[in-house]
């Protein structure tokens, strides 16, 4: 793309242009029609004259011909004895084929005749056609010749106007120049032409979502750092007391809490990998048609190893036409998360069940299960990153409701707690927009 300024410039000015020559072929062919009426009038006018003096004495006429410089040609023809007289020198004309205008081509150029019957003479006043088109072109040159000066002072003022129509954008332009990185406060809107207005608010808005952006990057490593940091301490401390066990039981305990410090530290990371890829900025693949009941089925059989070793029973109720649009990998970490839940704090032998369902234009994904629940005092907080609700049993990361609830935002959904199976436990309901 070439400047904007130069683009206006050449515009305005060819656009002046243009109009100057449009103006001009429109004057000149005004001025043209007007010195024909003019001039034809004036031919007809000098053959009339002529009529009027009956027969005309030809050789009076010779002997007072006009000069050559005369720019009306007058020939005479008189048939009695064949005698033809021309007012100046000049090939004789063709004769008349009728009374009347005529335009004809005669020794090399174009002519503009008018004839006419006296009794026995033919009267024809003719004048080139170049003539009248040399006059129109001087009539409309002086009448143009006035815009013709005020030309460059036009141009000078459309450089000018376009200068100052442009100086708010190169104000905005310098004011963000000279801003920090890591600057991100609005952009002041106040005075601002109406067409920037949007452009400034487009501008903060992506500010605005930079900075929100920013800040959320910046909790997640604060807090990524600080969970972190416990469980490698953890490993640290293991891998001493395992170096320092003595053979036998007691080093084979150490080994296995360390294998168990590895196990927790490593999902850890996987779920906050996870949480990264669903960023909503990152998200960057198209959304199409996914079928919720087989991304659910396939979570089921991913955690059903983990819920036999507990002697879970996993129901499941999944209606194959709950379709959504959205992000199938996405979709997938969603239900895996609400699943491996359910799978971690159920205790043995207990009940769960994944229900996949349409209702009106929504498509609800449930998992409820007879664990210990949630008191709904925690409902809110349990969304929260790394929060654990107080009296949670076993070891987590309090990630993944908070996948859940960022996967669920991403396709414009929702997530709900409740009560889970015969009045205990817990219910995760996801609610996502159904393809129409």
């Amino acid at each position: 793309m070439g400047s904007i300024r130069r683009r206006l410039l050449l515009a305005l000015i060819g656009a002046m242009i243009a109009t100057g020559l449009g103006a001009a072929a429109g004057t000149f062919y005004s001025a043209r029609k007007e010195i024909d009426t003019l001039l034809d009038a004036e031919l007809q006018q000098v053959a009339l004259s002529l009529r009027d003096h009956a027969v005309i004495d030809i050789d009076l006429l010779q002997r007072t011909a006009d000069s050559p410089e005369h720019r009306v040609l007058v020939q005479i023809i008189d048939p009695i004895d064949n005698r033809i007289y021309l007012s100046r020198p000049a090939p004789a004309l063709p004769l008349p084929t009728g009374p009347g205008f005529s335009t004809i081509e005669h020794a090399g150029s174009r002519w503009r005749v008018f004839a006419l019957a006296a009794r026995d003479q033919y009267i024809q006043v003719a004048q080139p056609t170049a003539l009248r088109t040399e006059l129109a072109a001087a009539a409309a040159f002086r009448i143009l010749l006035p815009v013709l000066a005020l030309l460059p002072f036009l141009g000078l003022a459309v450089w000018f106007i376009v200068g100052q129509g442009l100086a708010p954008l190169e104000r905005m332009t310098r004011a963000l120049g000279r801003r920090q990185p890591g600057a991100l406060d609005p952009l002041p809107a106040r005075g601002l032409p109406v067409e920037l207005q949007p452009l400034a608010g487009a501008l903060n808005e992506l500010l605005a979502r930079l900075g929100q952006s920013f800040d959320a990057q910046r909790r997640f490593a604060a807090d990524a750092a600080h969970e972190l940091r416990t469980p490698l301490t953890a490993l640290t401390l293991q891998i001493q007391l395992a170096e320092r066990a003595a053979a036998g039981p007691d080093r084979e305990r150490a080994f296995a809490r360390l294998r168990e410090g590895v196990k927790r530290a490593t999902h850890l990371v996987q779920q906050l990998l996870l949480m990264a890829r669903l960023d909503p900025e990152a998200a960057d693949k198209p959304a199409v048609p996914v079928d919720l009941a087989a991304v659910a089925a396939a979570a089921v059989e991913l955690l059903r190893p983990l819920a036999e070793e507990k002697s879970l029973h996993v129901e499941s109720r999944l209606d194959p036409s709950a379709r959504v649009l959205g992000n199938e990998a996405a979709l997938g970490v969603l239900a895996s998360n609400l699943l491996d839940n359910a799978v971690r704090y159920t205790p043995a032998s207990g009940r769960i069940e994944v229900s996949v369902r349409r209702e009106g234009s929504e498509v609800v994904v449930e998992v409820a299960d007879d664990g210990p629940g949630i008191a709904p005092a925690e409902h809110d907080r349990v969304f929260d990153r790394f929060y654990r609700a107080p009296g949670t049993p076993g070891s987590g990361t309090g990630l993944g409701l908070a996948i859940v609830r960022q996967a669920a935002s991403l396709h414009g959904g929702s997530v709900q707690l409740g009560a889970g199976l015969d009045g205990r436990g817990l219910a995760v309901q996801v609610r996502l927009p159904a393809i129409a």
